[in-house]
């Protein structure tokens, strides 16, 4: 075997080895890649007042993308009773919790914009976040129902309002505004900032492997690969 070759093959080797365990997937059609557009830019401004809202899902194994409204109020399921947490933006929001019992009273948790409420190794965790003319915020805290006393503590701020979250591989995936963090052993990493998703308002995260992690949000969708710490967009040609 010549040296030429010999070259080839291990490049070939090398293609294989990093495509291993990753996932292919199909993009619609109609989801065209283009070259993010500048905030501000006239490009920008289209997708910033589009009717259009993309959300993602990963369904068995495929990418499932949809046309989705705002959701403003999320539920965590006790064996005692529901967690509701409210977002109305400006306008305020709250978590409360109602009881099955319907002679017993709701109890007023906390208030704020209660963005999410989830499980994590058998704790419950919310994350709360605004976004609001030159305002941008949020946080993430812990809280414990022993006995429905609810008290809640703040594990970590975020530098940006929180508006779409996964779990993926024992991490926390957050798109924020316009960033993009990790949380991992509750330290945040800032992956990406300043994108040009900044008012393209992300609303979900579908999640297959590390080159392979959407995002939906107002006139397309973003692939990220957080291995190559790169994104893509994909914008709908409709």
């Amino acid at each position: 075997m010549n040296i030429k070759s010999l070259t080839f093959l291990i490049a070939l080797l090398n293609q294989l080895l990093i495509s291993y365990g990753q996932t292919s997937i199909t993009i619609p059609v109609e989801f065209v890649e283009t070259i993010p557009p500048k905030v501000s830019s006239p490009e920008w401004f289209k997708l910033n007042y589009s009717n259009n809202e993309f959300g993602v899902k990963n369904v068995n194994g495929k990418l499932e993308i949809k046309k989705v409204k705002e959701n403003h109020e999320y539920d965590l399921k006790l064996p005692n009773g529901t967690l509701t947490a409210i977002d109305h933006g400006e306008f305020g929001g709250t978590l409360t919790f109602f009881p099955i019992d319907s002679t017993k009273k709701s109890v007023l948790i906390k208030e704020g914009n209660i963005n999410f409420i989830f499980y994590f190794k058998d704790k419950i965790y919310f994350i709360e976040g605004l976004a609001h003319g030159e305002s941008s915020v949020g946080a993430l805290f812990s809280l414990d129902t022993a006995e429905q006393i609810f008290k809640y503590q703040k594990i970590l701020d975020f530098e940006d309002a929180p508006e779409a979250f996964a779990i993926f591989e024992g991490k926390f995936l957050v798109v924020t505004h316009a960033n993009f963090y990790i949380v991992k052993d509750f330290q945040k990493e800032l992956i990406f900032k300043d994108t040009f998703w900044d008012s393209l308002y992300p609303n979900s995260i579908a999640t297959f492997d590390n080159a392979n992690i959407f995002v939906g949000m107002r006139g397309g969708i973003v692939k990220i690969d957080l291995t190559a710490k790169s994104f893509r967009f994909y914008k709908n040609a409709k």
